[in-house]
């Protein structure tokens, strides 16, 4: 083979090398994914689309604080003050036969009352018993009848003081416990009254 031979060999295998490359080049080129067009103003100042609703979540609510309790019935230091001024107020007295509250009556029945109802009626669960009396004379049916007139007459004298009416009973021993046993009208009198006391607890 000449030296010109060897040459055009040389160039030929150079040009199809190049070529090869060139389309390798190419097709790589092609693959590569096209650049994104630029944004306009208008399109850059357009607001983002809203995100996607989220699940609603079930409010929450704190759990509601109940307050303590307020007492319903008195210390036992306010009960000793109440028995202290029950202690203070006397037995309020009728007239014979009668059930209207005397001038004398009233005056016992106002002393220490208005402090007793200041106690007491922060206390819904605390009662107050208005005992009805009688003397010996008429029959037991009658006297229980008159008792619990009286017992009634006090009562609505201190629901005008103030003390609830649900705080207060009324209750009628007619002729029976009397506080004097002689037949006489100074102790018929001391019968004729009524007397309040702490209900049972």
């Amino acid at each position: 083979m000449t030296k010109n031979s060897r040459g055009l060999i040389l160039v030929a295998a150079a040009t199809a090398l190049a070529i090869g490359v060139g389309c390798a080049k190419k097709k790589v080129a092609a693959a590569t994914p096209p650049t994104p067009a630029p944004v306009t103003a208008q399109e850059a100042t357009r607001p983002n689309a809203a995100p996607a609703a989220q699940p609603a979540r079930a409010a929450t609510r704190p759990a509601p604080v109940t307050p303590v309790e307020a007492r319903r019935t008195p210390t036992a230091a306010q009960r000793a003050r109440i028995d202290q001024l029950l202690a203070r107020i006397q037995d309020a007295y009728f007239d014979y036969d009668k059930h209207a509250l005397r001038p004398d009556a009233m005056t016992t029945l106002e002393a220490d009352s208005r402090e007793l109802r200041d106690i007491i009626v922060q206390y819904p669960d605390y009662k107050l018993t208005i005992e009805g009396y009688c003397d010996e004379r008429g029959s037991a049916e009658y006297n229980l009848a008159l008792g619990d007139a009286r017992a009634k007459a006090a009562k609505d004298y201190l629901v005008g003081v103030g003390i609830p009416t649900q705080q207060l009973l009324a209750v009628s021993y007619g002729k029976e416990h009397p506080v004097c046993d002689e037949h006489s009208e100074t102790c018929w009198q001391k019968n004729r009254r009524v007397h309040i006391v702490a209900m049972a607890r």
